[in-house]
C-alpha cells in the first residue's frame, strides 16, 4: 500500500522500531503514573455506540494531566549516564514542562524549565511540584527559544526540545500501540495539533499498524499555523496567537513538519467558542477534567467543516486523542461563562 512505503525506516525522525523500544523503556514509568484501580493498559478508552458508528475518546492516565508525559520520559530515559547527572532545559508553556519535570524527578536529575509569563498558574505549580526549576520568559515561541538557548549554556543541561526531537515522537507513538491494542477497530483518528510532537508520533504508529486509518488534525483558528502549512506546502510561521488553547501557541518544526505533511489527512481548525463547549461537555457528561488544548479534538469533531469533510466519511470507528487536563480553575469558570 502506498501508506506502506512512505513509513520506510529512517525516512522520519521515528519509527515504529523507535517507538516499541520507546514503550518497553518506559511502559514501567508509565503504570507507576495510573490512576488507581486502572487496568494494565496507560490510557482509558472510553466507547459510545451511536447509529452505525462508534466513538472512542482516549485519554491520558499520567498524573501529569497529559500524553506528553511519554515523550518527556522517552528522552530523560534515553540519555546516557553522563548526559543525565547534567540534567535537562527546555522551553514549554505548561503540559511538557510539567512531563519533564516530572521525567527528570524519576530520573533523579535537576530540570531547567523555560515557561512564558502568561501560561496559567495551575501549570507553574505543577512544574513546581514536580521539582523543576524555572525560568521566565516572554509570551512568544521567540522569547521563549532565545531564554533556552541562554540556559542551557549557563546550566551544562542538555537540551530536551518539546516537540521537535526523534524520541519526543518515539514516546508519543507509544499511544497508538495501546489505543490500537485496546480498540483495533479504530479507522480514523482526530488529535490535536501544535508543534506536531504528538500527532506525528501517533500518526507514524498508527500508520505502520494500520495503514489504511486516517489522521485528523485539530487546531485554533487563533493558531492555525499548521493548517496554513498544509495549505502551502511549507512551514509557515504566524507573527502571534491568539486562543484559549494555550498549550498550541507553537508552530511545526523541521522533524514533524514531514510526518504532518505526507500522513495527516487534513487539518479541522475551530473557534475558541466551539472548544468551549466541547469542554462543558466532557464536564458534564463525561465527568473528566480537560483543559482548552485538550477538547479541540472533541470540538473539531463536531464542527460542520468536519462533519461535511468527505474524507472520513467511509470511517465508522473514531477515536478522539484528549491529552492535557491542567485548568486553571479561575481562567476555567470564566471561559465557561462566555460560553455560554
Amino acid at each position: 500500500m502506498e501508506e506502506e512505503s512512505q513509513i520506510t525506516k529512517g525516512k522520519y525522525a521515528a519509527d515504529i522500531s523507535s517507538i516499541k523500544e520507546a514503550h518497553a523503556r518506559i511502559k514501567s514509568l508509565l503504570s507507576d503514573c495510573c490512576q488507581e484501580g486502572s487496568s494494565t493498559s496507560n490510557v482509558n478508552v472510553y466507547k459510545r455506540e451511536e447509529k452505525m458508528m462508534t466513538h472512542f475518546l482516549v485519554h491520558p492516565m499520567a498524573i501529569s494531566g497529559a500524553f506528553k508525559f511519554r515523550g518527556a520520559c522517552n528522552a530523560v530515559f534515553s540519555l546516557n549516564d553522563e548526559d543525565a547527572s547534567k540534567g535537562v532545559v527546555t522551553h514549554s508553556s505548561g503540559n511538557h514542562a510539567a512531563a519533564l519535570a516530572l521525567a527528570a524527578k524519576l530520573q533523579g536529575i535537576p530540570s531547567y524549565i523555560v515557561i512564558p509569563k502568561n501560561v496559567p498558574t495551575c501549570k507553574i505549580e505543577n512544574v513546581k511540584w514536580y521539582g523543576g526549576q524555572f525560568v521566565w520568559s516572554e509570551a512568544s515561541v521567540q522569547s521563549r527559544e532565545e531564554v533556552a538557548n541562554k540556559v542551557w549554556p549557563e546550566t551544562g543541561a542538555i537540551f530536551i526540545h518539546p516537540y521537535n526531537d526523534g524520541r519526543k515522537l518515539s514516546g508519543q507513538g507509544t499511544i497508538s500501540l495501546e489505543i490500537l491494542e485496546q480498540a483495533p477497530q479504530i479507522d480514523m483518528l482526530v488529535v490535536l495539533i501544535s508543534g506536531g510532537g504528538l500527532i506525528s508520533g501517533i500518526a507514524l504508529a498508527a500508520k505502520s499498524i494500520n495503514p489504511a486509518i486516517r489522521i485528523f488534525a485539530a487546531e485554533p483558528k487563533g493558531a492555525d499555523d499548521a493548517a496554513q502549512s498544509k495549505a502551502a506546502g511549507r512551514i509557515i510561521r504566524l507573527p502571534e496567537t491568539n486562543t484559549i488553547a494555550d498549550g498550541l501557541r507553537v508552530f511545526l518544526g523541521d522533524l514533524t513538519w514531514p510526518v504532518v505533511q505526507d500522513l495527516v489527512e487534513d487539518i479541522i481548525t475551530v473557534e475558541d467558542g466551539e472548544i468551549i463547549k466541547a469542554m462543558k461537555l466532557f464536564f458534564e457528561i463525561l465527568k473528566v477534567v480537560v483543559e482548552p488544548s485538550g477538547a479541540i479534538g472533541l470540538a473539531a469533531f463536531l464542527s460542520d467543516t468536519f462533519q461535511k469533510n468527505p474524507a472520513w466519511k467511509d470511517c465508522n470507528h473514531i477515536g478522539i486523542v484528549i491529552s492535557g487536563g491542567n485548568v486553571d480553575l479561575a481562567l476555567l469558570w470564566d471561559s465557561l461563562n462566555k460560553g455560554k
